[in-house]
């Protein structure tokens, strides 16, 4: 199999810059718009993913370019990078990435992850048939997708050639995936040192006479992980006992230091699915829909990152248990490490893109709602956390606009302090004083 090492003489000279002014975001200063729709129902930016890059204090934002908001109409992928000093992150200009892509395919569903021993940045994605949708796929049966990465070692400078994985990773399963994809969002790098792109499929559970019923073709989240730095992947078990696509993980630090990976997804249903497994692979167990968490009907994209809180609320302690609990008491019962996620809040739209805190995952019903980060029409988002020597920052890429979420996308940068001042108190306007 080529690795990432074979690919390393391979880089593209290709790169388009759009003439674009920098743009600075600061922290508590609202949110910037890094890609923004031409006109409506034309030129379209969607599916943002977000990388941060500590060995350079700088953030990569990740997009589709469409020539509308279609699915089918995606055409590549587009990035900006953006330079992290203190609290202001300076904008540099858009780039199209030329060698992210195969013949005849969309490219889309950008999922990036940064391998910190060797540098390397793994941009996964996948690559499907044009003018070939998701719903044809999964009503015939018939996959049209591939499963793709390209590499840099430069920050996000120059990139390889794509590395097509598709019979390497997946193999005879295919046959029975109508259609996959990665995240979309970023991926993980585990203590291990595992690589992980979340992913789902579309599964065929039975055919009749050889040809696959299109009613019993249903979604199920995996993962593709890499224990060698990337030189090679392979792909996890499906997680069956509940409908799921796309999905992001996040591992966390028990109190006796033992780790456990965190599903988050996308469902069918009123709201979403969780899962964990252990960091070193294996089945998931104790899936579960979080009902805290709902979705609007035919559901939204979420993120979700791991963090260890350097700032406890004073009245942390305050927060109420649900009915029936009692505080946890067992190392396994709670984690070092605490959740935030962020997804519409809106019960019925995509609106008001919110923040949830989870101090304790193990307990039922310990998410709350911190603030909403941008009132009014949200989509999909992509969070990251960037370690300070004494403070924690985080970033979100978002989808939003005025009339319809797919009008731009956004990054907005906030605190620690700023998502921990509304524990206790429920929701508020903006993760900062002047956030929108």
């Amino acid at each position: 199999m080529l690795g990432p090492l074979a690919l390393r003489g391979i880089r593209c000279t290709n790169i388009f810059l759009c003439p674009e002014n920098m743009t600075e975001a600061h922290v508590g200063s609202g949110k910037v718009t890094l890609f923004s729709q031409k006109k409506r129902g034309g030129l379209t930016y969607r599916i943002p993913a977000l990388l941060y890059l500590p060995s350079e204090s700088a953030f990569l934002a990740f997009a589709e370019e469409r020539s509308s908001p279609r699915d089918e109409d995606a055409k590549f992928l587009v990035m900006r990078r953006g330079q992290k000093e203190g609290t202001t992150v300076k904008w540099g200009p858009q780039e199209s990435l030329q060698t992210a892509m195969l013949p005849n395919c969309r490219t889309m569903n950008p999922c990036p992850v940064y391998e910190k021993r060797s540098g390397t940045i793994f941009l996964f994605f996948i690559c499907v048939q044009k003018y070939v949708s998701e719903q044809h796929q999964i009503r015939t049966g018939t996959n049209a997708t591939r499963l793709c990465y390209v590499t840099s070692q430069d920050g996000g400078r120059t990139w390889t050639q794509t590395t097509d994985l598709t019979e390497r990773v997946i193999g005879e399963d295919l046959k029975n995936w109508a259609t996959f994809a990665v995240g979309p969002g970023h991926g993980s790098q585990l203590s291990s040192g595992r690589l992980v792109i979340p992913a789902y499929t579309y599964y065929i559970h039975k055919r009749l006479f050889g040809r696959p019923l299109a009613c019993w073709i249903k979604p199920h989240c995996l993962m593709f992980y890499s224990d060698d730095g990337g030189q090679t992947w392979a792909q996890s078990e499906l997680l069956k006992n509940l409908l799921s696509s796309e999905c992001q993980v996040a591992e966390l630090t028990c109190q006796d230091e033992s780790q456990v990976l965190y599903f988050n997804a996308r469902s069918l249903h009123s709201c979403r699915v969780e899962a964990l497994c252990s960091s070193s692979g294996g089945e998931f167990r104790n899936p579960s829909l979080r009902q805290e968490l709902f979705q609007p009907p035919r559901g939204c994209q979420g993120s979700v990152v791991s963090f260890c809180p350097r700032l406890v609320p004073h009245d942390l302690g305050k927060l109420p248990l649900p009915l029936g609990t009692s505080p946890p008491s067992a190392p396994l019962r709670t984690t070092k490490s605490w959740l935030i996620f962020s997804h519409p809040t809106h019960k019925q739209k995509r609106l008001d893109l919110g923040i949830y805190l989870n101090t304790s995952l193990l307990d039922q019903g310990r998410w709350k709602e911190l603030c909403v980060l941008n009132k009014g029409p949200s989509g999909y988002s992509d969070l990251v956390v960037c370690e300070e020597e004494s403070s924690l920052l985080f970033g979100c890429l978002f989808e939003c606009g005025v009339s319809c979420a797919c009008e731009e996308i956004a990054f907005q940068l906030f605190t620690e302090a700023d998502l921990l001042r509304n524990v206790g108190e429920g929701p508020s306007g903006g993760a900062s004083s002047s956030s929108q």
